[in-house]
């Protein structure tokens, strides 16, 4: 069985032929958010419709680490190497402390509660970015059916302050993000509204300027088959992003180089391991691993 398939050769020299698509754990319904803790030598991820998260950990296996999570989805880790989370369930961007305790980082804008946010990053300026599509209230499966009360935005939150801003406003639903890793720019995934099937599906590119200004936003890539749920960037500034039929690997202008072949539609990716060489794919009901000749960028 191959688990490859190379569209440009240069892919070729990113995967190793003997290291195998190998399945970690499985008999979730719909797994997502995964993030390395490499001081702790585990992958945390998302089961978001039995509202709980997961760990994961070489030679232990999975055990829950957090149940109720809010059904929550999207993680990261910010500068401290604290846990940030986007929650449906409470429509809320949390972090949770070095003690365990949970601190809301952002719920509302303008008066107004969040929708379900959905996936974060955080800058090395500590700005914690994350996008806020609708898909958690708009049924009872990953959340809590809700009446929506702000459009789909990706927003910015200052840590100090506390402050939120509103830093992309013209997208239908958005989705993943990532920064390329000089942060010079930011990468947007726009899913669709749910339940149009009309929907562009898309990832979009934005110029990252002083204060954390975008500018841009045109196409960068268009994911086939499936959608561009979730991404991460490696060292030279390739994106290996979540596709129906595996991972997606793209290179810094917007072209396929290969894929990563899984037997289930994944939702999302991030780097970690021993030298942030190993790729964790989390894909429908299963997680999965493989070991690339690339090193990821995690922001952080």
């Amino acid at each position: 069985m191959s688990f490859f398939e190379a569209i440009d050769p240069v892919f070729e020299s990113y995967v190793m032929g003997n290291a195998p698509v190998k399945q970690l754990a499985t008999g979730f319904d719909w797994v997502e958010g995964p993030v390395w803790f490499g001081d702790a030598g585990c992958l945390l991820f998302s089961d978001i419709p039995n509202n709980r998260i997961m760990r994961w950990a070489p030679g232990s296996g999975v055990s829950t680490y957090r149940t109720p999570s809010n059904y929550a989805n999207g993680h990261t880790r910010d500068r401290e190497g604290r846990l940030i989370s986007c929650e449906h369930g409470a429509r809320r961007v949390t972090r949770t402390e070095l003690d365990g305790s949970i601190t809301v980082i952002a719920d509302s804008y303008q008066g107004k509660r969040l929708n379900s946010p959905n996936d974060v990053v955080v800058k090395s300026d500590g700005t914690i970015w994350f996008s806020d599509p609708h898909y958690g209230i708009m049924t009872n499966y990953e959340g809590f059916k809700s009446e929506q009360e702000l459009p789909c935005y990706v927003y910015k939150v200052n840590p100090t302050s506390g402050s939120i801003e509103a830093v992309a406003t013209d997208f239908a639903c958005p989705n993943g993000l990532t920064f390329s890793p000089d942060e010079s720019k930011l990468y947007i995934a726009d899913t669709g509204k749910m339940f149009d099937a009309n929907a562009e599906r898309h990832i979009r590119v934005f110029d990252v300027g002083i204060g954390g200004v975008l500018s841009g936003g045109a196409v960068f890539h268009t994911i086939s088959p499936g959608c561009a749920d979730g991404f991460r960037a490696d060292s030279d500034g390739n994106i290996w992003s979540s596709a129906a039929d595996g991972v997606h690997c793209i290179n810094p202008s917007g072209v396929l180089l290969g894929k990563i072949l899984t037997p289930e539609l994944v939702s999302n990716v991030c780097f970690g391991g021993r030298a942030k060489h190993q790729l964790f794919i989390t894909a429908t009901t299963s997680v999965y691993t493989v070991v690339l000749n690339r090193e990821g960028v995690q922001h952080p």
